[in-house]
């Protein structure tokens, strides 16, 4: 069993929170009696934007689709290795492998065990902000920053798939998106956003920080400098210069950054100096990556593009990870901020991803050298199913939960997913029975098959489609006031409603099993269910307002999740 894997880190908290020792195959069975069974989950996605598909020597953006946001990327002795921002679900920080920086395997998080971090009372957008991965010297390294939660910290390994290293807290570096830099005398050195000097004059006004680190306790051992404040044109006042990386090429130091916010003023800028020091002076056509100036009714559009991190091919040609998101309308998405892929082209001594009025595209025509044989991998672009039997050891690496878990709720039983019914609501800022996997398209159908027998109205469990505690939908299996089976569904639309939110519809169904159904088609969603035998779906609920989910309405910095729940009436 993976030491890696939501499965290790429930059995683990019967150990040392700070053991390493690899979990043993006997499951924790469910603490109560009354529990949810859970058959199977099935996910598809179809968008029409992933239909042309690409010929064999290119790739199709997002390479991560989904909630994927401020992707860092480094090469490492067998390939390359991402990792990506997860705020308050665990596990957090995903760690992904490839050899073509196209085809992503996911082989561990980070953050995978109790103890290593709490996100106790924190909104599902608060947490882990912004990771950067380096590898140097035979181990890998992690900085990031816990938002409300301790600030800035060091993680390491040896091994990318896990275990890594508890935190070290930096308790001198503040604010947030720390990035190390090794240079090649053995100095290291780290770099952050925070307040200027003598603070921020304007909203959104930020720096640069640097200062070097001890390379074995990562302590400051240097007074910091500022090698940016506020943008690369101040007189402008720009805002949120942030996730800064420096790389050496040639005879240059190039310090990236973005620029303008994460939406759809996002950009990428760079400056250079001959010194790692500075003064770093900025490309006089930057930015080098945004999509704002493109009108925002054309075709399919992608936008909110920047936060990229630049990594060199099997061949020395430059490529960029960057985030990006795809709306349905406006600034309307779902899906969350996703990984994108572009090539870097240098012109006159400059990295430039796009210039002009070109767009980020979804189909590339050429893909980068891969670093060897590209293998077998669960899907996470274009259009797609992908199906989960429970009739593993361990749960897949991608499905996640709300916050760290302090108890052993769930179990993997004989070809079921079995949660614990608690009294623990979704919509709590706690941590509910909930287990789920990001949304990856506009257009999706979710759906399970659920065993459960409620004692009371309040007992629940099925299927939820959940942007953050205050905005989601659950669609579940109850029973009425007067102890009649039947399917509910909930809407929680904001924090001013009730925590468990309000009943939408509700139909009767006449046994202790249902298959469950969410379809999503971009601004609506529509629910249904079946009882086993039959063929025929029945609707309890079509066209409800998908927007609520997204994150311009909701807020934060998530996207959707699909995930199986389960709840019970306090007694």
């Amino acid at each position: 069993m993976s030491r890696n894997s939501i499965v290790s880190a429930m059995v683990l908290l019967a150990l040392s929170a700070c053991s390493s020792a690899p979990a043993t195959d006997d499951a924790p069975a469910p603490s109560t009696a009354l529990s949810a069974s859970f058959d199977w989950f099935e996910y598809t996605g179809n968008d029409p934007a992933f239909s042309d598909p690409p010929g064999s020597e290119g790739y199709l953006n997002p390479v991560l689709a989904g909630f994927y946001p401020d992707p860092s990327v480094t090469r490492g002795p067998d390939g390359y290795y991402l990792v990506h921002s997860t705020f308050s679900y665990f596990p957090g920080i995903p760690v992904f492998h490839s050899k073509d920086l196209v085809h992503w395997e996911q082989i561990g998080n980070v953050i995978d065990r109790p103890g290593m971090l709490d996100f106790d009372g924190l909104g599902l957008s608060r947490g882990v902000f912004a990771p950067t991965i380096e590898y140097h010297d035979g181990v890998f390294h992690v900085a990031n920053t816990c938002v409300d939660c301790g600030g800035n910290f060091i993680v390491t390994a040896t091994d990318p798939a896990g275990p890594w290293s508890d935190p070290v807290w930096l308790p001198e570096v503040g604010g947030i998106d720390p990035s190390l830099f090794f240079e090649e005398d053995g100095s290291v050195w780290i770099m952050n956003n925070d307040e200027p000097p003598g603070g921020s004059t304007y909203p959104g006004h930020r720096a640069i920080w640097f200062r070097q680190i001890d390379p074995d306790t990562f302590q400051s051992i240097s007074e910091p400098i500022v090698l940016i404040d506020g943008g690369v044109r101040p007189e402008e006042k720009p805002i949120w210069i942030e996730g800064p990386h420096i790389y050496h090429v040639g005879d240059w130091y190039y310090l990236s950054a973005a620029e303008g916010g994460t939406a759809v003023d996002h950009s990428q800028v760079v400056l250079r100096s001959k010194a790692l020091t500075g003064p770093y002076e900025p490309y006089e056509n930057n930015p080098i990556l945004t999509q704002r100036h493109l009108p925002e009714d054309r075709p399919n559009p992608i936008t909110s593009v920047g936060h990229a991190d630049l990594v060199q091919d099997a061949d020395g040609n430059w490529w960029a990870t960057f985030l990006g998101v795809r709306p349905y309308e406006g600034d309307l998405y779902n899906t969350g901020r996703e990984t994108f892929l572009m090539p870097v082209d240098w012109k006159d001594g400059w990295p430039v991803i796009l210039e002009g009025e070109e767009e980020v595209h979804y189909r590339m025509d050429t893909r980068p050298a891969p670093l060897g044989t590209i293998g077998e991998h669960v899907p996470l672009s274009g259009n797609f199913t992908v199906r989960e039997d429970f009739d593993g050891e361990t749960l897949p690496f991608h499905w996640m939960t709300l916050r760290v878990p302090q108890s052993d709720w769930w179990a993997l039983d004989g070809g079921a997913l079995v949660l614990d019914a608690r009294p623990v609501e979704l919509g709590s800022r706690t941590q509910p029975s909930y287990l789920g996997r990001r949304q990856q398209h506009q257009n999706a159908v979710a759906t399970t098959k659920v065993a459960f027998s409620p004692e009371s109205p309040g007992d629940e469990a099925g299927l939820a489609v959940l942007q953050s505690d205050e905005y989601f939908y659950a669609l579940g299996l109850t029973v009425s006031d007067a102890g009649e089976p039947q399917i509910v569904l909930r809407q929680r639309a904001g924090a001013d409603q009730p925590i468990e939110g309000t009943v939408v519809a509700t139909a009767p169904f006449s046994g202790e099993a249902a298959e469950l159904r969410i379809t999503a088609r971009k601004d609506a969603y529509d629910f249904a269910f079946r009882e086993p035998g039959n063929e025929d779906w029945t609707a309890i609920a079509t066209g409800l307002d998908g927007k609520i989910l997204s994150t311009r309405v909701a807020g934060g910095f998530v996207g959707a999740t699909f995930g199986l729940y389960a709840g019970a009436a306090a007694r």
